[in-house]
């Protein structure tokens, strides 16, 4: 579990110490990335030598981070306060566009008394 801007995030089907008050239903962030002619060369250049590819590193974690974003968002206008079951997916589309996935199921919880 996860606290992100006050927000929770589970990838559990629970959150610890805190009982879950009203399912809101299925919720998603998606956002799509396409990959630029720098680094793509980049990406060309370090598959002769091998090694991390960062151009292609630092693209899918600001995808992440963004999909997580809008994940939250969608949430809260749906009225939930935490996100169970939370999972990330991704694939690409085309050759050069990557789509990322984050979604859950958007829930209503408070803490637990005892």
């Amino acid at each position: 579990m996860v606290s992100v801007d006050e927000f929770i995030v589970s990838s559990a089907n629970f959150v610890p110490g805190y009982k879950i008050i009203e399912m809101k239903g299925l919720t998603y962030g998606l956002t799509v990335r396409t990959r630029g002619a720098g680094g793509n060369i980049q990406a060309g250049l370090k598959s002769l030598i091998g090694g991390e590819v960062g151009a292609y590193l630092e693209m899918m974690e600001k995808s992440r981070n963004q999909a997580l974003e809008k994940l939250i968002e969608h949430c809260k206008n749906m009225g939930a306060n935490a996100i169970i079951s939370f999972r990330f997916d991704s694939n690409e589309i085309g050759q050069s566009n990557q789509e990322v996935l984050a979604y859950g199921t958007a829930v209503v919880v408070e803490k637990d008394e005892y």
